[in-house]
């Protein structure tokens, strides 16, 4: 599938901005499954830019406005192509896991940060699961399973830094939140999670040409001789609709623009994602 995306984000100051720093995580990865066949940032006021890859294998557009400005635009375009296979049947076993080579060479997925570190509820469930699983990757599915049934996709119930626990305390969150659940427990039963943030397009079949709005979107993927990805917002398995931008270890790696500003005491964001499949 080709996808041509659309994201763009606008700020505008209560006053005077008279410089901005930022950061933007919003140029899509080429990898086995997805190649980026086009890609551009712009930006307004004209900035000074750099570009580099992260620890994580993102791309980075770090980027300076320097003169006075009361708003500032940021608009990423990409075509990607998309082939995603299907996974395959487990490959390691618990024992597998527990290798220090695994253990060691994972380190940053196995640890659970404040975001994503579960309630003891949850933790118990999931080691119960885990208890009961034959490999990790069946433990893995049951737990994607069990957040799904019990977290309700509400928008504007959590903030971009809502902790996993609170949204498990009200059963109600979005992507992110079920994305950082799913990974704290899965960190805690010992299986190397990370967080994965892109696009995806909604519809089922597209239909080529048709414009649709879409938003930010994050999955979770773990650790199997290889990542193996799960949609847990809506329950399916990374698809050819599923772009992928960028990979850490909780919303604080990818977040698609970050930055400050001074000059002006407060500001206002406006975002827009526009999806098109071109066939």
């Amino acid at each position: 599938m080709q996808l041509r995306i659309v994201h763009s984000t606008v700020f505008e100051y209560d006053g005077t901005a008279t410089a901005s720093y930022n950061q933007a995580r919003m140029t899509p990865r080429t990898s086995a499954e997805q190649i980026v066949l086009h890609s551009r940032l712009e930006v307004w006021p004209p900035p000074w830019t750099q570009t580099y890859r992260d620890y994580f294998g993102t791309q980075v557009t770090a980027f300076e406005v320097l003169d006075p400005h009361d708003s500032l635009t940021v608009s990423a375009t990409s075509t990607v192509q998309t082939n995603r296979r299907r996974a395959v049947a487990p490959a390691l076993s618990w024992a597998d896991l527990a290798d220090p080579r695994v253990v060691d060479g994972k380190t940053e997925y196995v640890r659970a940060s404040e975001l994503v570190a579960p309630p003891p509820d949850l933790l118990a469930r999931a080691q119960a699961l885990a208890a009961d699983a034959d490999t990790p990757s069946e433990a893995a599915g049951a737990l994607c399973g069990l957040v799904y049934d019990e977290v309700s996709y509400i928008t504007g119930s959590t903030s971009v830094m809502t902790h996993a626990a609170d949204a498990w305390v009200q059963r109600a969150g979005v992507c992110q939140d079920m994305a950082h659940l799913v990974i704290g427990a899965l960190r805690a039963i010992g299986i190397p999670a990370r967080y994965v943030s892109g696009y995806q397009h909604p519809a089922t079949e597209p239909v080529p040409g048709d414009v649709v709005p879409g938003e930010s979107h994050a999955w979770v993927e773990w650790w199997d001789d290889g990542w193996r990805g799960w949609d847990v917002a809506n329950a399916v398995e990374p698809l050819d609709q599923h772009v992928v931008v960028a990979a850490g270890r909780d919303y604080t790696d990818v977040r698609p623009l970050s930055g400050i500003y001074t000059g002006a005491a407060t500001s206002a964001m406006t975002v827009s994602v526009k999806l098109t499949c071109l066939g």
